[in-house]
């Protein structure tokens, strides 16, 4: 089983960036314990962190025949990412949608996600940990 994680802009300085919020937990380190979990679970991933929406919706577009589901962090293009929500739509595998922080709890404008009516599920509020049981879910719910 092949899935994809997929982290959006400004997540490669988890660990450094608003620690109060996001906590200290680098990418490096949520990487290796996804991997971790992958390797416990049977299943292979291919992980990418991206600035650019484009990265990220060629790397949808090229795993549309290979991977069997995906989790992603779309980060700032969850309010204001359309070319990604539509991506992610067009993809014939589940995507769960994963964040650190609890939006809805956050500034107003950050409570509304444009990419959340495109994925299957959402996992939040759970600081790293978001990460592990989305991929522990999306594993159950493709096996």
């Amino acid at each position: 089983m092949n899935i994809l994680v997929l982290h959006g802009p400004n997540l490669n300085l988890f660990g450094r960036r608003e620690p109060h919020i996001y906590g200290t937990t680098t990418l490096a380190q949520i990487n290796e314990s996804l991997e971790a979990l992958a390797a416990e679970l049977g299943v292979n991933l291919e992980i990418l962190q991206s600035n650019h929406e484009g990265v990220l919706i060629d790397k949808l577009h090229e795993r549309i025949d290979t991977a069997q589901g995906a989790l992603i962090n779309p980060a700032g293009l969850t309010q204001h990412g359309v070319p990604l929500h539509d991506a992610i739509k067009a993809m014939p595998f589940p995507v769960i949608e994963v964040h650190l922080s609890n939006i809805a709890a956050r500034e107003p404008w950050r409570a509304h996600s444009i990419i959340s009516p495109a994925v299957r599920g959402t996992v939040q509020g759970l600081g790293w940990r978001s990460y592990t049981t989305a991929l522990r879910g999306l594993v159950d719910l493709l096996r």
